[in-house]
């Protein structure tokens, strides 16, 4: 039974080394996607990757070759990562609990406001040289050419996502090539029909940013805290994987002082044996 934990935390760290490296893919392929135009997350699951790589290597090492020294780097670095993935996870709670979006009366779809999110991510998307980037993205995305071949009946009966409906399209309460006196929303006047203008500049495009990450967010904090509960699992497994590969090491014999059998000596009677027979006047 002693090596049944260093056997499980090899088979456990296999897997997790393929993860990591699925993970890091993932990371940088958002880069070069454009089918999410923000990269919230990008930085933070390269991160991830990269640390469970370190950990999955060091563990395998550990485990396998029952190397303390490996199994000591392998749990330390665990316990950050299981620390960042809570920090994470309380932080994307957070974050994430404001927004939803506003129902359109007559419509499926939902529209989005700025002030209804985090003052994090608010402050994220008013950056000139951020929204740059992401308004680059979208262009590039292609994400209102279905949009544009829309008839107005079509607004009624299907839904959008919050990047169509913000960013696609003027908010519904606009009102165009008509005398009003009522104060129309400021994104009113930044919406026009070039297919390159659109409502890009707009609250509402940020805000369907916003619930995009919001949403991705979500998803991603589930897996936080399943990763988080199957990781000091394996924590628990590792810390006996680092006490088996310890014991050569304390007592000079395979598998520890106290794995020999009652008829093999153990130090304290080569240490009787050694004091008893005069070897201590060797030092007088």
């Amino acid at each position: 039974m002693y090596r049944t934990s260093n056997t499980v935390i090899g088979i456990l760290n296999s897997l997790t080394l393929l993860a990591s490296i699925a993970i890091i893919a993932g990371a940088l392929g958002m880069a070069k996607s454009n089918k999410t135009c923000e990269h919230f997350l990008q930085k933070p699951l390269l991160i991830l990757g990269l640390a469970i790589l370190i950990m999955s290597l060091a563990g395998l090492v550990g485990a396998c070759c029952n190397v303390a020294c490996a199994l000591w780097v392998y749990l330390f670095v665990m316990i950050l990562v299981i620390a960042a993935l809570m920090g994470l996870t309380v932080f994307g709670f957070v974050v994430t609990s404001h927004g939803g979006g506003v129902g359109v009366a007559g419509r499926v779809y939902k529209e989005y406001r700025v002030e209804d999110y985090h003052p994090w991510l608010r402050n994220r998307v008013r950056v000139y040289q951020y929204w740059n980037t992401i308004r680059s993205c979208l262009l590039g995305s292609m994400a209102c050419s279905k949009v544009a071949l829309w008839t107005p009946l079509d607004y009624l009966h299907n839904d959008l996502t919050p990047i169509q409906s913000g960013c696609c399209k003027p908010p519904t309460s606009c009102v165009y090539n008509v005398a009003t006196m009522v104060e129309q929303d400021s994104d009113c006047n930044r919406w026009n029909n070039d297919a390159n203008v659109l409502c890009y500049d707009c609250d509402s495009c940020r805000a369907g940013v916003m619930e995009t990450v919001r949403r991705d967010w979500r998803k991603l904090l589930v897996l936080n805290v399943v990763v988080i509960v199957v990781l000091i699992a394996v924590y628990s497994i590792g810390c006996c994987a680092f006490q088996n590969a310890k014991r050569p090491h304390q007592f000079g014999f395979p598998y520890g002082h106290y794995g020999r059998s009652k008829s093999q000596p153990g130090w304290d009677d080569y240490w009787r044996r050694w004091w008893t027979g005069g070897g201590r006047d060797r030092f007088y």
